[in-house]
């Protein structure tokens, strides 16, 4: 028995015809209500694919990581679901040795992707704290699902403009995500996610209109005497 528990006095009238037809979830709240506040102390994680057509690399699916408290996003690309686990094993290992801090805490949907007994062993021995969402509820691992979809929306809007076949779909993924993280959000007040997880300002003097014509300089070891000093090119990012 718990001591300091209200009683409760069970319902005597349950109108289950009323709940069979007019039942309804509970509205999502618009904004969390926890933020974290320092870098790595929570992460969100979402996958989506498969994409078709399957890109130029043979990519099916990408994997976005999220740091909340910056709110930066790195994202990984990858042939099968089951990769997942590698790739967030190679974003651990390159934010740590960044930062000097730890993952405290990571937020996925239950694929069977982060839900395999490799994937929870892993973070049990690295001492990550799982947040898993509830079934058929995204709308718990917002943040995430979001992200998403701004940068699908933008990588249409871009392959559409410049008439770009749409196999370069990594391409266009990566390029917004660079641009992303250094343009204003509303989450981080005053700071781009780039700026709030670094510390410093971002520069974009090397931003460029993606699919936009681009000429190579040819190094002089590579091309004799009236070769062409240039080759002409599209211009699919850079970082």
């Amino acid at each position: 028995m718990v001591k300091g528990l209200p009683q409760f006095k069970a319902p005597e009238n349950v109108y289950e015809n009323c709940l069979v037809g007019r039942q309804a979830r509970d509205p999502f709240p618009k904004e969390s209500t926890w933020r974290a506040s320092a870098t790595l102390q929570l992460v969100h994680a979402n996958i989506y694919g498969p994409i078709n057509p399957i890109s130029s690399s043979k990519k099916r699916y990408f994997i976005t990581f999220i740091d909340d408290f910056s709110r930066k996003t790195w994202v990984y690309f990858f042939i099968e679901k089951s990769e997942a686990f590698v790739s967030f094993k190679n974003y651990k290992a390159r934010v740590e040795k960044e930062t000097g801090m730890f993952i405290r805490s990571l937020r996925t949907d239950r694929g069977g992707e982060f839900t395999s007994q490799e994937f929870i062993n892993f973070c049990i021995v690295n001492g990550i704290q799982r947040q898993l969402t509830a079934a058929y509820t995204p709308q718990q691992n917002g943040v995430a699902e979001r992200k998403n979809r701004t940068i699908m929306n933008m990588v249409r809007s871009m392959l559409d403009e410049k008439k770009i076949p749409k196999l370069f779909w990594p391409e266009a993924v990566n390029w917004t995500v660079h641009v992303l993280n250094r343009s204003p959000i509303f989450a981080v007040k005053n700071k781009t996610p780039e700026e709030a997880w670094s510390g410093y300002k971002p520069s974009v003097d090397h931003f460029r209109i993606f699919g936009c014509i681009s000429h190579v300089h040819v190094l002089d070891s590579r091309r004799i005497k009236l070769d062409d000093k240039s080759l002409k090119c599209i211009f699919f990012g850079g970082k």
